[in-house]
This record gives C-alpha cells, structure tokens and sequence, in this order.
C-alpha cells in the first residue's frame, strides 16, 4: 500500500492561506449540519521538560475523510536549537480506511489557526472595523495576522502586545511587512500602519477587533479596558488552565465556540463557566452556525462578540486532504510502501 509523505517545505510550497480559509469556512459549515464528528481530544503534560503534547481526531463525513493529530510544544528546544512546535497529521479515507497522507502538521496547524481566527473577525465584528490588535507575538501570531489581512482588507491600523515580552512585539511589527509579503504574498500594505504597544488599555481604546494568541494562564485583558462594540476571537485557550481575557467580559457579551464541548471543557470558556458567569444556555452557539447563516452573529453595533476557539483537528484534515491532493498534482512529496 503506498501512502504519500509530506514535510514542512512541501506543504509551505503548495498551501495558499486564502484557499485555507475557504476551507475552514466549509468545515465550519458542515459541522453546523451535522456532517462531522469530533472526537474526544487527549493532553498529556511533560514536567520536567515544561512542555505538552494533545491529540485532536475526527471525522468530516462529506468529505470522507477522518484521522488524527498529534502536536507536541517544547519550548526548551529552542535552547537546543531545534523546533519547540511540531507534530504529526495522519489522514485516512472514510471509505475504505486507507491511509491517505502522512505529514508535518506545525505548518497546517498554525494556518488553520490562523484562519479560524480570521473568519471569527469576519463573521462578528463590526462591519466598518480598521483597527486590530494582536495579543500575542509568537511562532502562530504572524498567521492569524495575515489570514485576517485577507478576510478584512479594509483593515488600516494593527498593533501587537506582547504581554510577556514587549521586546518581541517591537521586533514583530517591524518584520511585519517584509513577512507578509515574502511568506504569503499580501500586496499594498504600505497603508496598513504596524507598530508594538505596551499599554494594553490604552490600545484598547480605539481596538475594533482582538485575537488574543498567548499562552497565559490568566487574564491579560480587563473588562474595565474594554469599549462596546468589540470583538475577540480567543485563540490562545485550548487546554485545561490557559486563560487570556477577564472572565467577567462573557457577562455581557454574545459569544460562539467552535465546539460547545470542547470551549466549556478546556477553552476560554472553561472559567467562566466555572465560575457561573456563564450557562452552556447562555452560549449563542457556534461559529458554523453564523457562517451557514443559521443564527445571527453580532445584533448591535454596541455589542461585545466573543470567538472561543479550541482547535478541531477537522480543519487540520480538510486542509491536509487539500495539500495531499496538490502535491500528487505538482509531484511533491515522498511516496512510501506501508
């Protein structure tokens, strides 16, 4: 039995971040129909080595695909002069289960992410929005960045925090322009102003939309710093603990998951929900369904939208299944015996 093999390099020659969104956007859709299952996710946690690994699975039955994910973070590698962040991506056809592809699943992850984020943005903020704020300016920042750029293209003004590291931010926002054009070929940035903040609750003042891409164990952002009519698209959150915004911002807000389950269980809705600030009945459901147009997104100019995203491994699937096929196409990749 051949399967096709793919690494990083292979993948970053054939996905297109905007075909990426496209197919966010329909796995989105489908899940909202019932087209798709998401199996129960597993994290395992690695003390003395300060890192985590999770295995995410499922299966997108129109597209006759299911398979699996395993992503391991060590952040002590980059000591080591290797990579903190990587994994694998397994793809198997529903119909027959074959195994279709195995591949690098960093690169895959951090687009998808990147997208779902964008597609949040899209779907929730105000129409007229031009200032973004990315919390956040590690490995994935720079993703969610350019898949909003693309979403949002009346986007004028974007600011990074790093609440960590403002060094880093400052570094980000500089190399922003060279790296959106060279790694996904966004044209005419020259109206778009980059720059690094420091104060968060200044930057929030005229903040349109938030993605919040941190690995924080608290709040960064307070309710008190927040204007109506935001939106965040919550990213960061996705294991048990991880915590980016002040729990008491869901009070008022409208806010989506992309899976109910997994955002109470270990998203940026676990503490809330915790806490009682929030009822699975308060939730207004998933982003799918706003996509699908089966519920409303935003009702009011005024309002504060909230984007819960835990990361389903059935984008990573669609996505993969994309890459496999257009590496067939271009004759990229290794093919193995198994």
């Amino acid at each position: 039995m051949e399967i096709i093999v793919l690494g990083r390099e292979d993948i970053k020659k054939i996905l297109e971040l905007d075909k990426v969104i496209e197919g966010v956007r329909k796995v989105y859709c489908l899940k909202s129909e019932g087209k798709t299952v998401v199996w129960p996710s597993l994290e395992y946690h690695f003390e003395e080595e300060k890192a985590v690994m999770d295995i995410r699975s499922g299966y997108v039955k129109d597209e006759n695909l299911h398979g699996a994910k395993m992503l391991n973070n060590f952040p002590l590698n980059i000591e080591l002069g290797i990579p903190s962040f990587c994994g694998m991506l397994l793809v198997f056809d529903s119909k027959t289960g074959v195994p279709l592809g195995v591949m690098d699943a960093a690169y895959i992850t951090s687009m998808r992410t990147g997208a779902a984020a964008a597609l949040g943005v899209k779907a929730l903020a105000r129409k007229d929005s031009k200032n973004l704020l990315i919390v956040g300016s590690g490995l994935q920042s720079i993703y969610m960045l350019a898949a909003t750029l693309i979403a949002m293209p009346q986007i004028e003004k974007v600011r990074i925090a790093d609440p960590f590291k403002y060094e880093n931010a400052v570094k980000f926002a500089e190399n922003a322009i060279e790296r959106l054009t060279n790694e996904f070929k966004i044209e005419n940035l020259d109206k778009i102003e980059f720059c690094a903040v420091k104060d968060l609750s200044e930057a929030l003042n005229d903040t349109d939309a938030v993605i919040t891409i941190t690995r924080a164990t608290s709040p960064i952002i307070k309710k008190e710093w927040v204007k109506p009519g935001t939106h965040f698209s919550c990213i960061g959150a996705d294991m048990i603990g991880k915590e980016e915004i002040d729990p008491e911002i869901f009070r008022d807000a409208r806010i989506f998951a992309d899976d109910i389950v997994q955002c109470i269980s270990f998203g940026e809705m676990e503490i809330p929900y915790k806490m009682g600030i929030i009822t699975r009945e308060s939730i207004a459901g998933e982003l799918g369904e706003v996509l699908s147009g089966k519920i409303e997104g935003r009702k009011t100019d005024d309002e504060i939208t909230i984007f819960d995203a835990t990361g389903l491994a059935l984008l990573d699937l669609v996505t993969g299944k994309v890459a496999i096929d257009l590496a067939k196409e271009k004759g990229l990749g290794t093919i193995v015996e198994i």
